[in-house]
C-alpha cells in the first residue's frame, strides 16, 4: 500500500515537473535556499573586518560540526544542481518554442539582467569552483592552505595571501558583480514563479531585489578590495 502511495505521489511530482509552471517552481524554491547561503555566506566572510581571530573562530565554529556542516554542503549542491538543471530546460523550451530566431531581437520589457541570466549563471558556476579551490582545498593558494599553530587552517591569513593577487581580486569583482545581476533578477521573478504576484507589490519585490543584489555585491566586493588597498592586512 505505502510503495502504491509512493509511486503515485513520484508520479504526480514528476508530472508537475514536466510542466513550464513546475520547472520555474524547484528553479524558485532551490533558488531561495542559495540566496540563504549567499548571505549566510556573506556574513560569515564580513567577520574578517573584526580581525583574525574573528573569522578563524567562526571557521573552526563550523568545522566543529562537521554532521550537519556536510548536511548543508549536500543540500545546496543538489539545490544547485535543481536550480542549473531547471534553468537549462526553461531555455531549451524558450529556444523550441522559437526555432527560429527573430532578425532584429527587441525585448523592450525584459531587464539586462534577464536576458543575460543564461550567461551569468555558468560564469558564477564556474567562479563557485575557483573559489572552493582557492578557500576550501587551498590549491590555487601559492603556498596552499596556511595553518594555525594548533593545526587548524588559518582563514584570515589565507584570504589576505589570494586577495593581495590584483587578478584575483578583478576576477572576483566581476564574478561578485554578475552574481549580483543574477540574484536582482532572480529574486524578484521568483516571486512571480510562486504565484506571489500582484501589480500594487512587485514594485516593493523589484526594489528589494534591487536593494540585496547591490548590499550582497558591494559586500563581498569591499573584503578583496580592502585586502588588496591594505586597509585589512
Amino acid at each position: 500500500m505505502s510503495t502504491a502511495v509512493m509511486n503515485l505521489n513520484s508520479n504526480r511530482a514528476s508530472r508537475f515537473y514536466d510542466t513550464t509552471i513546475g520547472k520555474k517552481v524547484v528553479m524558485a524554491v532551490s533558488g531561495v535556499v542559495l540566496f540563504g547561503f549567499v548571505v549566510g555566506h556573506l556574513v560569515g566572510n564580513l567577520q574578517i573586518y573584526a580581525g583574525a581571530d574573528k573569522v578563524n573562530h567562526y571557521a573552526k565554529f563550523l568545522q566543529s560540526m562537521p554532521g550537519p556542516l556536510w548536511g548543508a554542503r549536500i543540500v545546496l549542491l543538489l539545490c544547485l544542481i535543481l536550480h542549473v538543471w531547471s534553468a537549462f530546460e526553461l531555455w531549451l523550451l524558450t529556444r523550441e518554442a522559437r526555432p527560429v530566431a527573430y532578425k532584429k531581437k527587441s525585448n523592450p520589457n525584459s531587464s539586462y539582467a534577464s536576458r543575460t541570466m543564461i550567461w551569468s549563471g555558468p560564469i558564477i558556476g564556474a567562479f563557485l569552483i575557483y573559489h572552493l579551490l582557492h578557500f576550501t582545498f587551498g590549491t590555487v593558494l601559492p603556498n596552499g592552505l596556511a595553518r594555525l599553530e594548533n593545526g587548524d587552517v588559518n582563514v584570515y591569513q589565507n584570504m589576505i595571501v589570494g586577495f593581495s593577487q590584483p587578478l584575483v581580486t578583478l576576477f572576483y569583482a566581476i564574478a561578485v558583480s554578475l552574481l549580483g545581476v543574477h540574484l536582482y533578477h532572480g529574486l524578484w521573478s521568483m516571486f512571480q514563479s510562486l504565484g506571489v504576484s500582484h501589480p500594487s507589490y512587485t514594485p516593493r519585490f523589484k526594489q528589494f531585489a534591487a536593494a540585496a543584489s547591490i548590499l550582497i555585491s558591494v559586500g563581498n566586493i569591499s573584503i578583496p578590495l580592502s585586502v588588496l588597498a591594505g586597509f585589512v592586512r
